[in-house]
């Protein structure tokens, strides 16, 4: 799968339905990671006009900083306008990103024939590997989530990004959900292109991206507890 970055500054599409004060309508609102750990529920269906709304209905304290909302797979601002029926995910700031999710294990030869080009003199690729030390701790494992088709979406979307900026071929991209265990690649990504400097560049480019941006979290399982990655997760 491919995609192509979303601006999550930009102001809403969405208007409001009329003046004065907008009427409530039902939505399923979904959580992830530690938020859906912390609730001990992962969705709900709640009554609320705007996703400013959305917080206040869950009934779980102060809201995290650094959290952001998806309406219908899409980021949104505070003031969106929600309509009947909506889907509204809460995002924890996110720990990494894929082209495909699998949880199967990955292969660079495959992920690098997916690239191959004639007109390619250079493939770039970059392997992220689960370790066995992080924050002083021994970590087991690791356990990855994603808000599967938002992420998948929003990496298609990063792809046409990426070409556009590069002088590239083509660029694959893939990340493991579920538990990784020690040395198993987590991410691997493979950029074919004309020349080193531009796909050395997109490769960076998008693993850098891929970890700020899309929706998949990180838990590390660790000797004597487990822990999410990431500010809000």
């Amino acid at each position: 799968m491919r995609i192509e970055f979303l601006d999550r500054t930009a102001p809403t599409t969405r208007f409001a339905r009329g003046r004065g004060t907008l009427p409530s309508v039902q939505v399923k609102v979904r959580l992830f990671a530690g938020l859906k750990e912390r609730a001990g529920w992962s969705q709900r269906d709640i009554d609320a006009a705007t996703v400013a709304d959305v917080w206040a209905q869950l009934d779980l304290g102060v809201e995290p900083d650094g959290l952001l909302y998806a309406v219908n797979r899409e980021y949104a601002p505070k003031d969106t306008v929600l309509n009947d029926g909506d889907v509204v995910a809460l995002i924890p700031p996110v720990s990494g990103g894929a082209f495909i999710l699998s949880d199967e294990p990955l292969s660079l030869d495959t992920i690098m024939a997916e690239v191959a080009d004639d007109g390619a003199g250079a493939i770039a690729t970059f392997s992220g590997t689960a370790r066995n030390r992080s924050r002083d701790r021994n970590v087991l494992y690791l356990d990855y989530e994603a808000y599967e088709g938002m992420a998948e979406e929003m990496m298609e979307k990063l792809a046409s990004e990426l070409k556009q900026k590069y002088d590239i071929k083509k660029i694959s991209i893939h990340h493991r959900t579920g538990r990784v265990n020690i040395g198993e690649p987590s991410v691997l990504i493979a950029v074919s292109g004309a020349h080193r400097a531009d796909t050395l560049a997109a490769c960076k480019d998008a693993i850098d991206t891929l970890k700020g941006d899309v929706p998949l979290w990180k838990k590390e399982v660790y000797e004597g507890g487990e822990e999410w990655i990431g500010q809000g997760s």
